[in-house]
């Protein structure tokens, strides 16, 4: 039975995707595979925005993966660090942090508001080195303003990194003009692909602090990653099957207008979603949403049962969360392969709950 899918990861990937997944995993040892990943490399950095002399490290891991292996290989004790944390995803940079025994300042924001220019702006011309955001803190759906970011990391020659794992694809970004030294996405969101690989991209200021590094990681030492892609290899066995759907997935996104295109139809589809979940018995939970994902605040039924009849009943999935807000947030993703007439059908849901009296 087929399903719907609106969670955040991972999403409904396109009948083309789900071919090249089905195919046999080639010898990635050759000059075929090295073309693809060098194809890859370069529409990324195009899609990212990045500076002609940027680098994309390819890792077979989640996005975790790819946030520790920043910390761990681009910042050391020397390092003054601050960490934008409204959630579950800025508390794991903390976590990393904290494993690393490096120094670190939480800004805590309130779950579900947005980071504001007064309590950013404590911290200026207080040495600190580097700052750490989850671009859009998608336990909440919040988008942080990278803009005011970027001015404030600027002012302070702060080592800028973003975790754009959720937003890549959906929210506008560029790099080189925002002065953001690493930026970090994962296959299984906006990408649309198979969970299994992480993208780190790494601006040249990034990969001399990688290169002088002493990273106590074999796995995670970055600098093997920069010397094997410059051949379009990795140093170890790649999810070869997970790269070569990135690799068609990106020629789609170019065929299809680019990066512009690609946001345009995922902000259609956040707009068309909120506009229609108007009258229901739900409020906008986040008070400044990426075009990602919308979290849903419920009025006097639990957000976890919402969650469980849904996807029990009618083989539909949202995104729940946990925590003191298990019963009053859920999440519905617009990522992925996901139509207008999907959407209509959720809706059609959350209408059929309300006349069955499950939903109020």
């Amino acid at each position: 039975m087929s399903i719907l899918n609106f969670t955040v990861g991972p999403v409904m990937m396109s009948e083309e995707i789900k071919k090249v997944g089905g195919d046999d995993i080639p010898y990635f040892r050759t000059e075929e595979f090295s073309k693809v990943m060098l194809e890859n490399e370069s529409l990324l950095k195009k899609y990212f925005r990045a500076e002609t002399d940027a680098r994309i490290i390819t890792l077979t891991g989640s996005g975790t993966a790819a946030m520790d292996a920043v910390v761990s290989n681009t910042l050391d004790t020397n390092d003054k660090i601050l960490i934008i944390n409204g959630g579950s995803f800025g508390h794991r940079f903390v976590e990393i942090c904290r494993t690393y025994e490096l120094n670190y300042t939480e800004i805590k924001c309130q779950f579900g508001k947005t980071l504001t220019k007064e309590q950013l702006y404590k911290f200026d011309k207080q040495g600190y080195t580097t700052l750490l955001v989850n671009l859009d803190e998608t336990s909440s759906g919040v988008l942080y303003d990278i803009e005011m970011i970027s001015k404030f990391c600027k002012k302070n020659n702060i080592f800028l990194i973003v975790d754009s794992i959720s937003s890549f694809l959906c929210d506008p970004f560029n790099m080189s003009e925002l002065g953001v030294d690493v930026v970090i996405t994962g296959s299984q969101k906006a990408l649309a692909i198979a969970p299994g690989i992480s993208l780190i991209c790494v601006n040249k200021k990034a990969i001399t602090r990688i290169n002088v590094s002493k990273v106590k990681s074999y796995y995670f030492n970055l600098k093997n990653y920069l010397t094997n892609g410059e051949r379009g290899q990795t140093p170890f066995t790649p999810a070869v099957g997970t790269i070569l759907e990135l690799n068609k997935r990106l020629h789609m996104i170019e065929n299809n207008g680019g990066v512009d295109a690609e946001i345009e139809r995922i902000s259609h589809l956040a707009h068309y979603f909120r506009e229609k979940v108007k009258g229901l018995p739900f409020e906008l939970f986040a008070d400044k949403m990426s075009n990602a994902v919308t979290a849903l605040k419920t009025k006097n039924t639990s957000a976890y049962k919402i969650f469980e009849i849904i996807k029990n009943e009618y083989n539909v999935f949202v995104c729940p969360n946990g925590g003191e807000y298990k019963d009053k947030v859920f999440r519905v993703g617009h990522i992925g392969y996901i139509q207008l007439e999907d959407i209509d059908k959720l809706i059609e849901i959350f209408q059929d709950l309300v006349k069955r009296g499950l939903l109020s």
